[in-house]
């Protein structure tokens, strides 16, 4: 199990987050904390493996949390989860080590998507020994916030990101429909963004033969795809 302690000044949010992350097959909560004096006294007394957190604090913002628990030594993953969105703060967030950066508000899914991904991070990197370039880019494609460039007009980033962080979760091929259940979208939509990085090269489609009906259309994410 992967544990997670959840950080927010909001008592509200926190539970609900904490209640998404419980949700999420693999994950459970360790704690919860309202400020970022008591996150660090809770990361000093128990295990955990995962912060979910927030930049805005009462006593210091998130940021400067993990420049302390970093002089500290304490090396936990980190995800942002704020609605502190100006380019600085991505940045910095970025240089300090954070997997992620989730912007609020979201929803269950957007959520998921971030910690299946970083279960998948945390799979590939247990496996230890070297890694071929097909790994590298696997690793470096969990940590990724997009890989979503140069999309049509008309197109969302974030839900192509959505997509593919879904695929890079996965242990094999999914079919549209997975895909739609675990991103939270339509199957219509999946199937339309599916389409666009399959013809971009991002996403390799095959065919599952059943004993009746159509072949089964399932898609992965190439390593090329990044």
């Amino acid at each position: 199990m992967i544990d997670v302690l959840v950080v927010d000044d909001d008592v509200r949010v926190a539970e609900i987050n904490a209640a998404y992350v419980t949700k999420v097959a693999g994950f459970r909560v360790a704690g919860l904390a309202h400020c970022a004096a008591d996150a660090l006294a809770q990361l000093q007394a128990v295990h955990v493996d995962l912060v979910l957190l927030d930049h805005y604090l009462p006593d210091r913002n998130g940021l400067a949390l993990v420049q302390e628990l970093r002089a500290l030594g304490l090396q936990t993953d980190v995800i942002m989860v704020t609605a502190a969105r100006d380019i600085g703060t991505v940045q910095a967030a970025m240089r300090q080590g954070a997997l992620q950066y989730l912007v609020k508000p979201f929803n269950f899914a957007g959520l998921r998507t971030k910690l299946e991904a970083y279960a998948a991070l945390r799979r590939t990197l247990d496996g230890g020994g070297e890694a071929e370039q097909a790994e590298v880019d696997r690793i470096f494609g969990a940590l990724s916030v997009t890989g979503s460039a140069d999309l049509p007009k008309g197109h969302s980033p974030t839900t192509a990101a959505m997509v593919r962080q879904v695929l890079l979760a996965a242990g094999g091929p999914l079919s549209a429909q997975e895909i739609a259940e675990r991103a939270g979208m339509s199957r219509q939509t999946a199937q339309r963004y599916l389409k666009l990085l399959e013809r971009s090269g991002r996403v390799r489609l095959s065919l599952k033969y059943g004993e009746t009906g159509r072949p089964e259309h399932r898609y992965a994410w190439t390593a090329s795809g990044r």
